[in-house]
């Protein structure tokens, strides 16, 4: 019985931090739902959402961590947010990678709040740079290796390492095929499975897992690869319609040119040869290959 009081105290503890962030955040949230609901939904601004959180909980994000935000403006630098973040990360898989799941969880999740408020914070300063980005965008990809870097050892020893290594190559190439879209003129911010879902989602899956570990190890492998899984095939899928999307934009953008110019020969006919000009039309291979970068 003394030792079955052991492990029941050890566990709290383990527990205890990653239970009362999760108790908070869902007590915060039923506060915010009540306020909007009786009319007086808190005043934000900024508020920048994607697909699967939409405005409603983007808003109730920026409203609870108003509080932090007001207190590190002007105070802290946007870079240092970022570095800290991407340190939280590393630890963040270093904990997993030991078997800490409740340290990974809080860990993980306070590295991606990190990553809302770093960029919050250059745009209310008006400190926005391409230095900043370029920083912050590559530690985000630095932050998500070192996390599944952390669950890939984890479950070495079992097939769910398959899971994570989809989950790292779905990961990297939603971020990969946003940036090379843009880097050839098309904007891409669509997807179901981007950064914040992925924190949310792996970080969600770690606490469950937690809550099963000391008990039954198995179950909670199971759990971990379970969704490191839908983090890939939802990465994976992200990333694909990305690629469609942008490769038919860019076709598009080629054959414009030459479909006005053969309705403007058409308009013309009767009246003579028209000529083109050459500097008006796209060639096929004015944008280099794709897989060349």
């Amino acid at each position: 019985m003394g030792v079955l009081t052991q492990n029941c105290v050890e566990r709290f503890y383990l527990l205890a931090p990653a239970l009362f962030l999760s108790a908070t955040f869902v007590f915060a949230f039923v506060i915010y739902c009540g306020l909007c609901a009786i009319g007086h939904p808190p005043k934000v601004s900024g508020v920048k959402h994607n697909q699967l959180f939409g405005k409603f909980f983007a808003s109730f994000l920026v409203w609870l961590l108003g509080p932090v935000e007001r207190l590190l403006l002007g105070r802290v630098s946007p870079n240092v947010v970022t570095a800290i973040s991407l340190l939280m990360c590393a630890l963040a898989g270093l904990a997993a990678g030991l078997g800490h799941l409740p340290g990974a969880v809080w860990l993980y999740t306070f590295a991606g709040i990190l990553d809302v408020l770093d960029g919050r914070l250059a745009r209310l300063a008006g400190t926005q740079n391409a230095a900043g980005a370029l920083f912050d965008s590559v530690s985000d990809r630095w932050g998500e290796l070192c996390v599944f870097a952390g669950y890939a050892w984890f479950l070495h020893d079992s097939a769910w390492l398959l899971a994570v290594i989809g989950a790292i190559g779905g990961s990297m190439m939603v971020s990969y095929t946003r940036a090379r879209a843009e880097g050839l003129g098309i904007g891409l911010a669509g997807g179901v499975m981007q950064r914040a879902e992925r924190v949310a989602l792996v970080a969600g899956g770690t606490l469950i897992a937690a809550c099963f570990f000391y008990d039954d190890p198995e179950t909670a492998r199971a759990i971990l690869g379970a969704t490191m899984l839908l983090t890939a095939l939802s990465s994976t899928a992200t990333a694909v319609h990305r690629w469609i999307v942008a490769y038919r934009e860019l076709a598009r953008r080629i054959a414009a040119p030459a479909v006005a110019s053969l309705a403007l020969g058409e308009s013309a006919e009767g009246s003579g040869p028209v000529a083109t000009d050459p500097s008006k039309v796209r060639p096929f291979r004015d944008v280099r290959p794709i897989e060349l970068h």
